[in-house]
């Protein structure tokens, strides 16, 4: 385990989650906020799981974690960092299940995880992206304490997105 809130235990993912990242990756807002990442079966998820956030938990110590109902056990979202090769610092990341959204989950799991990369982690400075259009994310950026820095167009890609820091 990670971190646990009133309502949530966060912690890192295993292939048994494929099922829950296959339904996750391929909402709408995913899709459309995050991208399509291919993730068209559960062998896919379980290729992502181990290739993407177990191969992060190894190499940086940290990556996106699950997060999980502490009363049912149910997963509904994921929050934690990542490190892009083309920021100098990690972003921290979140995405929740759309029955899930605008109760306070993703800002619950959002404040234990920038507290477990400040106290644990000992990470000095703790950034944020988003594009322009994803105003949800926005505000949650700025509410648990990120502040809007730069725009920026990351490498490779076509569409500039909203640089925040701690």
């Amino acid at each position: 385990m990670i971190a646990e809130t009133g309502r949530l235990v966060l912690e890192e993912a295993t292939t048994a989650d494929a099922v829950f990242f296959l339904q996750l990756m391929n909402t709408g807002t995913w899709l459309k906020y995050i991208g399509n990442r291919g993730i068209g079966s559960e062998e896919l998820a379980t290729a992502y799981i181990k290739n993407s956030l177990q191969a992060s938990y190894k190499k940086h110590g940290y990556g996106l974690f699950k997060m999980t109902l502490k009363t049912s056990k149910t997963p509904i979202g994921i929050c934690g960092f990542v490190k892009r090769a083309y920021l100098e610092h990690p972003d921290i990341g979140f995405a929740i299940l759309p029955t899930y959204e605008g109760q306070g989950y993703a800002h619950e799991a959002a404040l234990a995880i920038m507290k477990y990369g400040s106290e644990v982690l000992e990470l000095e400075t703790i950034l944020g992206i988003t594009t322009r259009e994803n105003a949800r994310s926005q505000k949650l950026l700025l509410k648990i304490g990120l502040r809007e820095v730069a725009e920026m167009t990351p490498p490779g890609e076509d569409k500039k997105v909203l640089l925040f820091s701690s």
